[in-house]
């Protein structure tokens, strides 16, 4: 064989490799989807039943004390009588357009994605600042999922759980975590090494210097990012709904294959009034937190 013919050659095997790389994987995960599928599914049993309570609870109990209770909450985290009314017009304003429903579902499965991705990532981001090599370790993971297509995490998750709501939840935390993994460990490495090493010179143990002094002066920078993680979750939402995730999604979905324009508008502003919502809320708790330690340190 001369040199030449080997160099034609070689495109061909490459290919016919790639091909089979690609078919020995394909294969092998098909297979582990068969073998583990229904224990992993049996798994999230507890999540799904939660989500559908919470789902449930939200749309049977009584519009106006849903409203009055996210009034509520709003205030008590912002203090903020403005921001309340804004909360409760724009509720209004969905309800009115028939949205009120399809809202409630968004903001269920939202408000557990959120929960998960903060009760995740706030102890992986606390590993990373901890530890140099973690966090060498941690971020090349964090990079991929945050620059990969929001379309492929739906491949994995719906061939070893079909479709509904627990792959979308899967989807959703997968795509939505990394800012709160990265601005857990910037905030923590951003503690000044001064006032650690007084907290060490008045007897704190590592674990009291955790929670005592880094995540307090952390807060602010993990509130930053627990405010990215419920923006991009919320972005998920229409890709979420092409796996059978009921929501505000669906009608945009709807509208994108009917050509139903004033339906996709108007379900799209209602996340983008959700995701303002979460938007103010959390900007308004961080800056009362930042207030309230530094009212603390001065003594007030």
């Amino acid at each position: 064989m001369t040199d030449q013919s080997w160099l034609n050659e070689f495109p061909d095997m490459s290919r016919r490799e790639l091909l089979g790389i690609r078919k020995t994987l394909d294969g092998a995960y098909r297979d582990f989807s068969r073998a583990y599928g229904d224990q992993i599914e049996a798994f999230f049993d507890p999540l799904l039943s939660f989500l559908v309570w919470f789902e449930n609870l939200l749309l049977n109990t009584p519009w106006w004390l849903v409203l009055g209770v996210l009034a509520g909450l709003v205030y008590f985290m912002s203090r903020s009588w403005k921001l309340s009314a804004g909360v409760t017009i724009s509720l209004l304003a969905i309800g009115y357009f028939g949205m009120w429903d399809n809202t409630m579902r968004t903001l269920s499965i939202i408000t557990v994605c959120t929960f998960l991705a903060i009760v995740i990532g706030i102890p992986v981001g606390i590993m990373m600042a901890r530890s140099n090599r973690a966090q060498s370790i941690i971020t090349p993971f964090l990079d991929i999922m945050q620059t990969m297509p929001a379309f492929v995490y739906l491949i994995p998750v719906v061939m070893l759980l079909g479709i509904g709501k627990i792959p979308g939840v899967i989807a959703v935390v997968i795509y939505a975590i990394p800012p709160v993994i990265r601005l857990t460990n910037l905030g923590i490495r951003l503690v000044p090494h001064e006032t650690l090493e007084a907290a060490t010179a008045f007897g704190a143990t590592p674990t009291q210097r955790l929670f005592g002094v880094q995540l307090p002066l952390a807060m602010p920078t993990i509130m930053a990012g627990i405010n990215q993680t419920i923006m991009m979750a919320l972005a998920m939402v229409v890709i979420a709904s092409m796996i059978g995730v009921k929501g505000l999604g669906q009608p945009v979905l709807k509208s994108i294959t009917n050509q139903y324009f004033t339906l996709g508008l108007l379900n799209g502003l209602a996340i983008v009034a959700l995701a303002i919502m979460f938007d103010r809320v959390s900007q308004s708790y961080a800056k009362r937190t930042q207030k309230h330690l530094g009212d603390v340190k001065n003594g007030q």
